[in-house]
């Protein structure tokens, strides 16, 4: 795949920063619709050269936010700064230094791949070729096919290409793999992590989070509005105490009567209504344990379950709440 490279590299100093010490910067963000906080006070800092995740579920605040960044939504209070610049009186030139992937991105139908990103490409003074980036995004072959013949993926991977193809500074991208096949998502993914390597900082919402912990330098948590953890994927999950969560259901009986907290390596208990998770640091020895505590409480097991402790259960231990039950 060809180098995703970026007007001006990164780590080339005064051109791409202007002095800048970061490449996003918002303080106190408030949107408010009629009576409802969307976005609730966020404060956030996006480092030069970052992959940067916003995780959370449909209605945490995600997308309003990133529209405030991009300057499609006005905040109603707070400091928004990107790329070392104010929406207010730099319009222009971050319009030409951003490139923008909305999480619903609408593209004439009737056009080809190649004729739509030579309609985007206008829209700036520099800029990539097109050649360049249909290899970029693997749509070559697809360059005189109509948009609405195009699958899936490949049209959001054409989207991706119209945010590339003004050769940006910064990519904003809202939920870009929703809807993907696992083929299509690790193309996207492919993509993002070359744009980075080429010296790009990225800013993306998901709720995924394999994704966030397969790109993101660092991540934070959105929830009702506001951030709620922010750290490395890495430092975010090492916050539970332990490495591994068990989870598992019973068959008669309502389990009260298990004493779950004593078994060996156990640092939290949660129940819901499908049963139990228990984050543990030893599996070979929690589930032993848990087996033996069963049987002696005279319950049966339905259901039981390990896996390795994921950012979804940071989301889970800090809110109650699976990204599923939004």
């Amino acid at each position: 795949m060809s180098n995703a490279g970026v007007r001006h590299q990164a780590s080339g100093g005064s051109d791409s920063r202007g002095g800048a010490e970061n490449a996003v910067e918002c303080r106190g963000l408030v949107k408010r619709y009629e009576d409802v906080d969307a976005v609730d006070g966020v404060d956030l800092v996006v480092g030069w050269g970052e992959v940067f995740g916003l995780l959370g579920p449909n209605g945490a605040g995600k997308t309003t936010t990133v529209e405030c960044l991009e300057g499609l939504t006005i905040p109603d209070e707070g400091l928004v700064r990107v790329l070392g610049l104010d929406w207010r009186e730099h319009e222009a030139e971050l319009r030409a230094r951003l490139g923008v992937q909305l999480q619903e991105t609408l593209l004439s139908e009737k056009l080809t791949v190649e004729e739509t990103l030579r309609l985007f490409r206008s829209f700036y003074d520099d800029g990539r070729s097109i050649d360049e980036v249909l290899d970029l995004v693997q749509l070559r072959e697809k360059r005189g096919a109509w948009v609405g013949k195009l699958s899936g993926g490949q049209k959001q991977r054409l989207a991706l290409a119209c945010a590339l193809v003004g050769a940006p500074d910064m990519l904003f991208l809202d939920e870009p793999t929703t809807g993907l096949d696992p083929q299509s998502r690790r193309s996207v993914w492919e993509l993002v992590a070359t744009y980075r390597a080429a010296g790009g900082t990225v800013l993306l919402t998901t709720h995924y989070m394999e994704e966030a912990a397969r790109l993101c330098d660092r991540v934070a948590i959105m929830d009702r509005g506001r951030i709620i953890a922010e750290g490395t994927p890495e430092a975010l999950i090492s916050s539970l105490g332990a490495e591994h969560v068990v989870q598992f259901s019973l068959i008669g009986g309502a389990g009260e009567a298990l004493r779950l907290d004593a078994l060996p390596g156990v640092t939290a208990v949660r129940r819901d209504e499908a049963g139990f998770a228990l984050t543990v640091q030893e599996v070979h020895r929690a589930i032993p344990a848990l087996l033996a505590e069963v049987s002696r409480s005279g319950a049966e097991l339905g259901r039981l379950s390990t896996h390795h402790a994921t950012l979804e259960d940071v989301f889970v231990a800090l809110t109650g709440r699976t990204l599923r039950d939004e």
